[in-house]
């Protein structure tokens, strides 16, 4: 079983009902959630002027799900929630990101763990630190 860290954000419908649902449906397909943190409300990066504020949190789970598959499912997850393919960093009601899979370095077209923006990005950071602040001081230094 690996331990694996999920970035989670919303900023398009009922925010706080999807990161529910996305939650709910990660359960139902086999993961186990240890902790999440809390939520906090941030301005989107990137994307359209004029987007909604996003709201973004971190989930710590347990999986045998390798990598990829956990992509794929996180994927499916998405676009139960109505996730569509549109242009990058627009809004979304769900947004599912690996951010740490145990200590594993992997790279493929599709996916990057460590998540390669993740350092820069506070609302990331910041409820990581929440749940594990020494894993937090780590990456960080590990980065410098």
């Amino acid at each position: 079983m690996a331990i694996v860290y999920l970035g989670i954000g919303s900023n398009l419908g009922n925010r706080k009902e999807n990161i529910e649902t996305a939650k709910t449906l990660l359960a139902e397909n086999k993961i186990s959630i240890l902790q999440c943190s809390s939520t906090i409300e941030t301005k989107p990066l990137g994307g359209p002027p004029n987007q909604r504020k996003f709201i973004n949190g971190v989930i710590k789970i347990e999986t045998d799900l390798d990598p990829k598959d956990l992509l794929n499912l996180l994927k499916t997850i998405e676009l139960k929630l109505g996730r569509e393919e549109t242009i990058r960093n627009g809004p979304r009601p769900i947004d599912l990101d690996i951010l740490l899979y145990d200590q594993l370095q992997y790279q493929t077209p599709q996916l990057t763990i460590p998540h390669p923006r993740m350092l820069e990005r506070d609302f990331v950071m910041n409820p990581l630190r929440e749940i594990d602040s020494k894993l937090t001081e780590e990456l960080i230094h590990a980065h410098h």
